[in-house]
């Protein structure tokens, strides 16, 4: 029980973004300076990690949510909104950078999973947003895959991987169904093949 707790909370949703973003500076050829990555990073960590902690605590101190693991569909509807907006400003913002604008497709690729995720809540249907953010993380890296025509397999495989580690101990914390497990993680990736396709 303890492994999964902490699978469930290295790879929680508002980790991968940070995680994203580090691994596209190391691996995507890009011609920013390291201060103006470390600038990136700290507003992405800043905006996907910070805020929404800094949400979770007021939406309790409020007693709007009864704790932070929001087990259910209408406490997560408040942080979800919110993040939807977060995520496709940053894509917005990271867009208007022609040095890399691909990025940009995390975001907004992140965002469109969620707005559709949000309309599911709307639907009673629960999805794990631990598993949409591996699909966007997996969906992601399979683009730059084909766009820079780079071999990213080990990192394709590693993501697959752990998608699959962390969607076993979601079930092992019976946080949700095998249904709702491959719901989260192919809406996730089909989110970022709809956002390469149309941008």
């Amino acid at each position: 029980m303890r492994f999964h707790k902490f699978i469930s909370t290295i790879l929680h949703p508002i980790v991968v973004p940070t995680i994203g973003v580090i691994l596209y500076f190391i691996l995507i050829p890009h011609s920013l300076v390291r201060k103006q990555q470390l600038i990136m990073l700290g507003l992405v960590f800043g905006f996907t990690y910070i805020l929404p902690v800094v949400i979770l605590l007021i939406l309790k101190g409020l007693n709007l949510i009864e704790n932070f693991q929001l087990h259910s569909i209408k406490e997560r509807k408040i942080p979800l909104f919110l993040m939807i907006v977060v995520f496709y400003f940053l894509g917005k913002s990271l867009y208007d950078i022609s040095l890399i604008r691909d990025l940009a497709m995390l975001f907004y690729g992140t965002s469109l999973s969620l707005f559709i995720l949000y309309f599911l809540f709307m639907a009673k249907f629960k999805t794990s947003i631990h598993l949409l953010s591996m699909g966007n993380a997996l969906g992601f890296f399979l683009i730059l895959t084909h766009t820079y025509s780079i071999g990213l397999t080990p990192i394709i495989m590693i993501i697959i991987l752990l998608s699959g580690l962390l969607g076993s101990s979601r079930l092992h914390l019976n946080a949700h169904t095998p249904k709702e497990v491959y719901a989260g993680f192919f809406l996730g990736m089909i989110s970022q093949f709809l956002v390469f396709a149309f941008l």
